[in-house]
């Protein structure tokens, strides 16, 4: 096998790969990429759930509650977060404004801000995930992947923000 693991990597038979583990390849990537995705959010002082929370305060403007918001993000939690916590300290920080009225979550320009240094790195990572893959065989992976969480129970449809 090469050293190389970024841009050389060895070539297998369609048997060999066929017997492959689909969980630990599965379990591989996730590690890797949530992995890097957490060390440049780490960067700005963010947490995957901080990022879910800027995105999300973002693309639909004072829609989200604490309540709406968290159930919408637990699924996707592996870490046990409190994400009261993680919207208190969004407020601190000026990056997120609450209405004493209804709960709902705004971005404010520092935010706004904020989100967009975060998703230049979180792109860093899309990138560097994406290298030397065909674009047709990556939407084949995801199609794949959805049919296995869908066989397994899960929804293999792809999230939608407006939920």
């Amino acid at each position: 096998m090469s050293t190389d693991t970024t841009t050389d990597t060895k070539e297998y038979s369609h048997d060999e790969l066929a017997a492959q583990p689909i969980g630990a390849w599965t379990g591989m990537a996730y590690r890797r990429v949530v992995g890097a995705l957490r060390a440049q959010l780490a960067v700005e002082d963010l947490t995957q759930p901080h990022w879910w929370t800027l995105n999300h305060a973002a693309g639909t403007p004072a829609t989200w509650t604490r309540p709406t918001l968290t159930r919408r993000l637990l699924p996707y939690d592996d870490a046990g977060t409190d994400f009261d916590a993680v919207y208190d300290d969004l407020v601190t920080r000026g990056w997120l404004t609450e209405d004493a009225t209804t709960g709902t979550m705004t971005l404010t320009d520092t935010g706004e801000a904020a989100r967009l240094r975060a998703k230049a790195r979180n792109l860093r990572v899309h990138h560097q995930t994406h290298e030397h893959i065909d674009p047709a065989d990556f939407v084949t992976t995801i199609n794949v992947l959805r049919r296995i969480v869908a066989n397994l129970g899960g929804d293999g449809n792809l999230p939608d923000a407006e939920k």
